[in-house]
């Protein structure tokens, strides 16, 4: 019965909200790397060079610092439903404001605050689904969420670049237009938010009386298994050496992969590459394998029932297509290297997201996502202007690549002597099922 219960609460669930969630990372994810596209023209209009395009770049991710940990607080608070319909909304807004960007300032502080009004999205959507997923559910959900940056460059890449053809369209620079009619969509779909989302289980009307306290029972047993270990409070749980060592992992493989994603259509460009539009065809060849490690990856970690490994692997795969890119710059070797780094990058995502949810609840899970969030992603600042300043010292891109291939390799060792978590939830659940019926 419960077997049957499971199948039919987990099938409605995942057609509810995981469409939902996908599209709305894949809107994310457009309105970051549209400035990775932008940069090809728009660096010349505002007199950039490449150190201040990636500081500039970059300083989206401080405001993603000061604000991760706070909003996801107030969204275990207020609620998701209308937590994640400001944050896209307000993101919205500020994305189509970066197209009046005037210079690397002006940009830049318009990043900064893009990033403030976007704090919280992804690891509020990590935390929702631990509400409504068991835990042999959680890599394959945040590998299905974010697979959505696949759709993002797939359709995003092309799309961006054609927008960028439309120079002098309104008396505007192409750039200009792709960020004031990227931005429309995530404004709508926040408004929808308010009809798609539900907060918790037992509010969905989507649910049967009996899928809902099949699922809040399963929850809640999982949940005292883990604060039968420990209990954590915000504070406890942020400075937990275990969340610390997550947070230097996730920090070493975001600084590496930011450092080279929004360096790849120029890169590619180098390559002798001078139409745009082309640019951003071949621009989605290593998205395109990242996602495909993302999904597959994810669902190999559920099935083995595995984190700590599969996040090793991926960490060295990521560091190996590094190395391989720096040594073929200036070659169409350096896009497979780049491919392979992506594949370890996002392959990385599914076991590492699955970790966290494996020994903390509650408030402080919802402060310690977001607090491990936000050091990785400090990463997206450091890693492309360290990239941006090799590139403008050396006159390539190879140098920078190595030294993100130095991350790559000391977040593997990270995951392979630091992050040892027992999945005290799971050995109950094992237990259980090895204890014969009377």
């Amino acid at each position: 019965m419960d077997a049957e219960l499971e199948k039919s609460a987990m099938r409605k669930i995942y057609l509810r909200l995981l469409p939902f969630a996908f599209i709305a990372y894949s809107l994310c994810y457009v309105d970051r790397i549209n400035a990775t596209l932008a940069g090809l023209t728009m660096r010349g209009d505002l007199q950039m060079s490449a150190s201040a395009y990636g500081f500039a770049v970059g300083t989206f991710y401080w405001g993603y610092f000061l604000f991760e940990v706070p909003s996801n607080i107030i969204m275990e608070k207020v609620g998701a439903r209308r937590w994640i319909a400001r944050i896209m909304i307000s993101w919205g807004i500020l994305a189509a404001a970066t197209a009046f960007s005037t210079g690397e300032v002006s940009f830049g502080v318009l990043r900064f605050v893009l990033g403030v009004a976007e704090a919280g999205f992804f690891p509020g959507m990590v935390l929702y689904f631990t509400y409504w997923f068991p835990a042999k559910h959680h890599a394959r959900i945040v590998s299905g969420i974010l697979a959505g940056f696949v759709v993002a460059v797939a359709g995003g890449a092309p799309i961006s670049t054609a927008l960028l053809s439309l120079e002098g369209l309104f008396g505007l620079h192409g750039w200009q237009i792709m960020f004031i009619a990227e931005a429309i969509p995530t404004i709508l779909l926040g408004f929808g938010t308010f009809f798609i989302m539900t907060d918790r289980p037992e509010q969905a009307r989507f649910l049967t009386d009996a899928e809902k306290t099949w699922l809040s029972t399963k929850l809640a047993a999982e949940r005292a298994a883990k604060e039968s270990v420990r209990t954590f409070t915000v504070w406890e749980g942020m400075y937990n050496p275990t969340v610390l060592l997550l947070a230097l992992n996730y920090f070493g493989i975001v600084t590496a992969s930011l450092g080279m994603l929004f360096f790849i259509p120029q890169i590619i460009k180098s390559l002798g590459v001078s139409d745009n539009m082309t640019v951003g065809w071949l621009t989605m060849v290593p998205y395109i394998c990242g996602g495909i490690s993302l999904v597959v990856w994810g669902r190999i970690s559920d099935r083995m029932n595995e984190r700590r490994w599969n996040l090793l692997a991926a960490c060295c795969v990521s560091t190996l297509g590094l190395v391989i890119a720096g040594l073929t710059m200036g070659s169409w070797w350096a896009l497979v290297g780049m491919s392979i780094a992506a594949m370890g990058f996002y392959g990385s995502k599914g076991p590492f997201w699955a970790m966290p949810p494996m020994f903390l609840t509650g408030t402080a899970a919802a402060a310690s996502l977001a607090w491990i969030n936000c050091i990785g992603n400090l990463g997206g600042f450091f890693g492309p202007w360290y990239v941006g300043v090799i590139k403008d010292l050396t006159g390539s891109y190879a140098g920078g690549l190595f030294g993100l291939a130095a991350l790559g390799l000391a977040a593997a060792m990270v995951a392979a002597f630091g992050l040892r978590i027992r999945d005290v939830a799971t050995e109950q659940e094992q237990r259980a099922a090895r204890v014969p019926v009377v």
